[in-house]
Formats: C-alpha cells, sequence, structure tokens
C-alpha cells in the first residue's frame, strides 16, 4: 500500500494576476479547478492539514486570483478563480476565463488539474466544458467528488456513475468522493497527485 504524502510544510507564497506574477523556477504545479462554491479552499486546507492556509468563504466567486501554495517545498498547489457564478460581471468573468486559459495553456510546470465537483448534483455545462477543454489540451486530470459526507456512504458509487456517464470520462480517469470534513478520500486524492507529479 502506497503511503499517503505527510505535508510537513505549506505556506501560501503569492495571488497572481498574470504571467510575470508567476513563482519563478521549475517546481511542478497542480491546478484546482471547479465552480466557485464547490469546496477548492477546504480540499487544499483538508489535503495540507492546515485549517487556514486557504480562505474558505461563504461567498462564492471570491478567488479572484491565482493563489499559489508552497507545499513541501517540493512543488505547488494552483487554486484558480472558480467559474460560473453569475454574481460578477460578464467582463470579469471574461478576463478570469483569459487569465486561466493562458496559464493553463502556456503554464509549462504545471503537472495536472484537479477537477472538483459537488458529489451531490450532476455536473453543469461548465464542468463538463472544462472536463473537455482538459482533455483536448491533454492536460491530466483527476476528478474530486466533493461533499461526500453529504450523503450516505452507500451512494458514492451511484453518484460517481452520474459524474462519469454526464462527463464523458475517459477510464482511466479517476473520480474519486471526497470530504474536507471528514477526510474521506484524501488518502486516494494524494495518491492521485503523486502520479501526476511524477
Amino acid at each position: 500500500m502506497v503511503k499517503t504524502m505527510i505535508v510537513k510544510d505549506a505556506q501560501f507564497i503569492i495571488s497572481a494576476v498574470s504571467e510575470t506574477q508567476y513563482p519563478e523556477g521549475s517546481l511542478p504545479e497542480i491546478a484546482m479547478a471547479g465552480r466557485s462554491n464547490v469546496g477548492k479552499s477546504s480540499f487544499i486546507n483538508r489535503m495540507t492539514n492546515r485549517k487556514k492556509l486557504a480562505k474558505t468563504s461563504s461567498k462564492p466567486g471570491r478567488t479572484q486570483t491565482l493563489n499559489y501554495y508552497l507545499i513541501n517545498n517540493r512543488f505547488y498547489f494552483v487554486d484558480v478563480p472558480g467559474y460560473g457564478y453569475a454574481a460578477v460581471s460578464k467582463k470579469e468573468r471574461r478576463s478570469w476565463g483569459k487569465m486561466i486559459e493562458n496559464y493553463l495553456l502556456g503554464r509549462k510546470q504545471l503537472k495536472g488539474v484537479v477537477l472538483l465537483l459537488d458529489i451531490r448534483h450532476e455536473p453543469t455545462g461548465d464542468d463538463c466544458l472544462m472536463y473537455q477543454f482538459l482533455k483536448h489540451c491533454r492536460i491530466p486530470v483527476v476528478v474530486i467528488a466533493t461533499k461526500a459526507d453529504k450523503i450516505s456512504k452507500g451512494k458514492h458509487a451511484k453518484h460517481v456513475k452520474i459524474i462519469r456517464e454526464k462527463l464523458q470520462a475517459d477510464p482511466e480517469d479517476m473520480v474519486i468522493p471526497f470530504s474536507a470534513e471528514t477526510g474521506i478520500g484524501k488518502d486516494e486524492a494524494w495518491k492521485a497527485i503523486e502520479n501526476l507529479l511524477d
């Protein structure tokens, strides 16, 4: 059995809005993508065992920059702005979209994307578009189905099947039920991320 990653050091580095602000060097990067309020910050905090490393908010749409977190001085988690939140202007959404696209397509250090979805709901059109975009660009992707504590464990497989079908997910792409509250799926998520880093 593969041992899960032990996070000895995790620190917030920078909120970047353009390439000139990305950290220098060649450390690998894993991006977190998903709808606003899907739980990206909570995912980062649970994975690193830090309660307040990434700021969580009850207001969706708060992340408006690429937020870099250095893990074990070995790689970065990069939290990208959430999509699909209507309360920001179309102009703002377009500028975020461009920033995210430039990052995903242009960043050599990017090793893969963790796509977070809410296990309780069918993937939205935006979720499906993001997944297909990543596949089209040949960017490796791991799907994390958050809020798994909100449904009974016996229903996880059924909900994962719905997610796979709606995304038209490739058989080799993992869909991992995850809970930031209880830690369900944390070990599996770390194994998947380790595979991306390798």
